[in-house]
């Protein structure tokens, strides 16, 4: 737990059994990352808020993640409403972010937008991998312009993807620079990399560097292993840009916490990493 403050998780998987019910078998890619294997059959809402109260974790933005095109027997959808109900459940310490797949066309642009203005999420998010379409595919821009228009941020997985099913394989199209197109062509969209650009971090930073609406999230990898530069750019010239996550389960709550303290970042930038961040950037207006 870090001293005086109270951190934001903004990559956070929804795991409960019902979540878990309908998914393909997943243990050989948990095993690699070294998720426990107690997670395996999921874990309720209250022992995750337990989870994040014993790591000082004050909220966490809850995916309902579209991982695939459906109707492939090796991908899944997390429903809308199955993210929703926890967060009504769970209102003071859960958000709620929509996935994307653009397969669904203008019927997904419009069940975005249904999610945001009647439903309360917050955020989009997607995996550019499970579609092998690279952020700056024309198939991502209707989305684009809709998160635009709803004043929210959007997330996406830059960076390395892994073999999560071994009959399925996908290839690695997140590379960091693809969100330069992007940010230039909807300088108004909010544009989050999340699982830190690994192992094209240095690109990552860059566009971070270069453009006023895009930020990084620090998800999915130890903090023990993130890149020196990366941990510097956290500690200076990167400060407002980065957000805390962890993509959980792959990352602990409190594992990830201990090793953030361990890297011994300032305290003025340590809180914006934390929390302060993402509470500007998705208009959270925590204290």
């Amino acid at each position: 737990m870090i001293k005086n403050t109270r951190a934001i998780d903004i990559v956070v998987n929804i795991w409960t059994a019902q979540a878990l019910a309908n998914r393909p078998d997943r243990s050989d890619f948990y095993k690699k990352m070294r998720v426990p294997s107690e997670l395996y059959e999921g874990i309720s809402l209250e022992t995750m808020i337990q989870r994040m109260d014993d790591a000082g974790i004050e909220r966490a933005m809850l995916i309902a993640a579209k991982v695939g095109d459906r109707n492939h027997s090796y991908c899944y959808h997390v429903p809308y409403d199955l993210v929703k109900e926890a967060v009504q459940q769970y209102p003071n310490r859960f958000y709620a972010l929509a996935g994307l797949d653009p397969t669904e066309g203008m019927n997904g642009v419009r069940a975005l937008e249904k999610a945001v203005k009647e439903d309360g999420f917050i955020g989009a998010h997607f995996y550019p991998h499970w579609f092998e379409l690279a952020p700056d595919h024309a198939r991502w821009y209707p989305f684009y312009a809709k998160c635009v228009e709803l004043d929210i941020p959007v997330q996406l997985q830059v960076g390395q993807s892994m073999i999560y099913d071994a009959r399925y394989p996908r290839k690695s199209v997140g590379r960091p620079i693809s969100l330069d197109t992007v940010a230039c062509d909807f300088p108004e969209l909010k544009i989050i990399g999340i699982h830190v650009g690994i192992p094209w971090t240095d690109e990552m930073i860059a566009m971070a560097w270069k453009h006023a609406n895009v930020y990084i999230g620090c998800d999915a990898h130890s903090p023990q292993y993130w890149p020196e530069s990366f941990v510097k750019f956290i500690n200076s010239y990167g400060q407002d840009k980065v957000m805390f996550g962890t993509d959980f389960p792959i990352l602990r709550f409190d594992r990830t916490i201990q090793e953030i303290e361990a890297l011994d970042i300032r305290p003025g930038p340590l809180k914006k990493l934390m929390r302060d961040n993402a509470n500007r950037l998705y208009k959270l207006g925590l204290d």
